[in-house]
């Protein structure tokens, strides 16, 4: 079965598609297809997951993303070939683990413009189970990159930071991935960039220590799993926060990203994996990797793609194979992961 995988994440750079073939538990990936988001829907989003919104502009969100996405599976599909079905996590605007979780990008939309089935909003049932809805990926982790001898860490280093211990399946958000570093570079560069390309400005600030130390006294990153974070922890008010101490915004970005590798590396720490496979837009950032092989050191570093699996597209990938779990009515989600009562079937299908 060729399915879809439509993924958005709290980076806001855009929407990927990835499309896989599934047998049964083997998956091939036949194509992935990126679109970026405009300024101006990159600020909407923006706008629509801060506290003054209105009903109103939500709801309008909902349905220009609907169409975003339909239109981001309709190019993948004329240059990949038709699929069978489309699995879309949509735009989270408001994520609170284990009370209550928001998604938009109307699948009634996607499903109308392609005329295929969708599978969509797939956090709630864990949530409804008494899990976190996050994270969702690690039943994939677990899927993509099991071995029977060696213990490693699956890292998708998104806006948010989260990994997923192998193979026990362990998995939770690890504190910000690069939510925080782009904010900076936004604020640094007046909207001309929206990441730190190559660490190149990250190399450029130094490290301040105190800060650093004041930022990890955060309870959270001792705190046990299950957990999960978002907008809500490391959004517009963390960056404000930072941009307060008056310190150089170079220094701030050099110590954003020193936090993304310092609160990986405690959460990993505990399991000291044989090896390290990273994903995410985090991949590309050679300042991240080389603190997380500074802060791990035995630990092999590997990313994605040396298994096969597209770095910028894992997640599309993954809500793929969760789609096709939902089409054939098989629980997807890990309780171990989540922390929900027991394993569920996600979604809701737009046929």
């Amino acid at each position: 079965m060729r399915v879809a995988g439509v993924m958005s994440g709290t980076s806001l750079d855009g929407i990927d598609v990835a499309i896989v073939e599934s047998h049964g538990r083997r998956i091939s990936t036949i194509g992935v297809q990126s679109t970026p988001y405009s300024e101006a829907t990159r600020s909407a989003i923006l706008d629509v997951s801060s506290t003054t919104t209105t009903a109103r502009e939500i709801a309008r969100l909902n349905f220009q993303l609907g169409e975003l996405y339909a239109r981001a599976v309709q190019r993948a599909c004329r240059r990949y070939g038709p699929v069978a079905l489309i699995g879309c996590h949509g735009q989270t605007i408001y994520h609170e683990g284990g009370v209550c979780t928001l998604q938009i990008g109307e699948a009634a939309v996607i499903a109308e413009r392609t005329g295929v089935p969708v599978v969509s909003d797939f956090r709630p049932r864990d949530i409804a189970a008494g899990g976190q809805g996050a994270p969702l990926v690690p039943f994939v982790d677990c899927l993509l990159f099991g071995h029977t001898r060696r213990t490693r860490i699956a890292l998708n280093i998104g806006g948010i930071a989260n990994i997923t211990v192998i193979p026990s399946g362990a998995a939770f958000d690890t504190g910000p991935g690069n939510m925080v570093i782009d904010a900076l570079v936004r604020e640094h560069t007046g909207g001309r960039q929206n990441f730190d390309r190559g660490g190149r400005m990250a190399a450029q600030g130094n490290l301040n220590r105190p800060l650093l130390d004041a930022l990890l006294a955060d309870p959270y990153y001792r705190r046990q799993p299950p957990k999960s974070a978002g907008r809500e922890q490391y959004g517009a008010e963390f960056v404000a926060r930072l941009k307060q101490t008056g310190l150089p915004l170079h220094d701030l970005i050099s110590t954003a990203t020193v936090l993304t590798a310092a609160t990986v590396a405690l959460a990993a720490a505990p399991f000291w994996p044989d090896e390290l496979i990273v994903s995410g837009g985090g991949a590309h950032n050679p300042q991240i990797l080389s603190h997380l092989a500074a802060f791990l050191p035995g630990v092999a570093l590997a990313t994605s793609a040396d298994y096969g699996i597209d770095v910028d597209a894992k997640e599309a990938i993954a809500f793929a194979i969760l789609a096709y779990q939902t089409w054939r009515r098989r629980p997807s989600n890990l309780p171990s992961a989540t922390g929900a009562r027991h394993p569920v079937i996600l979604g809701k299908i737009n046929f």
